[in-house]
């Protein structure tokens, strides 16, 4: 079973607010979970982040891969390192790290 860390839309029309969830990766959007580790509120400002890390790093270490904007939540809060675990990267911008690293080293 693929795991995933995603968003959960609620909320009124046009008044998104989104739980933060571990769910099956054949799930749809709004249906079963495994669990619900936080909220987001994009409406308030600055917009509202809450997740339960000690939760986040274990389905993390059991594998469960985070969706793009949900890794960007978790690397703010110092729980990814940074892109390590972005599924969508175009191959450019992975050469250009790649050339990086190697100019670094």
């Amino acid at each position: 079973m693929a795991v995933r860390i995603r968003l959960r839309r609620t909320g009124l029309k046009g008044q998104p607010s989104y739980r933060i969830i571990v769910a099956d990766s054949h799930s749809p959007r709004d249906g079963r979970f495994l669990e619900n580790i936080g909220h987001y509120n994009p409406r308030t400002d600055p917009a509202t982040v809450e997740i339960n890390d000690e939760r986040a790093r274990y389905w993390l270490s059991q594998g469960a891969l985070p969706t793009d904007a949900v890794a960007r939540m978790l690397e703010k809060r110092g729980l990814i390192a940074a892109r390590r675990l972005r599924q969508n990267v175009s191959k450019s911008s992975k050469k250009e790290a790649e050339t990086a690293a190697a100019k670094a080293a």
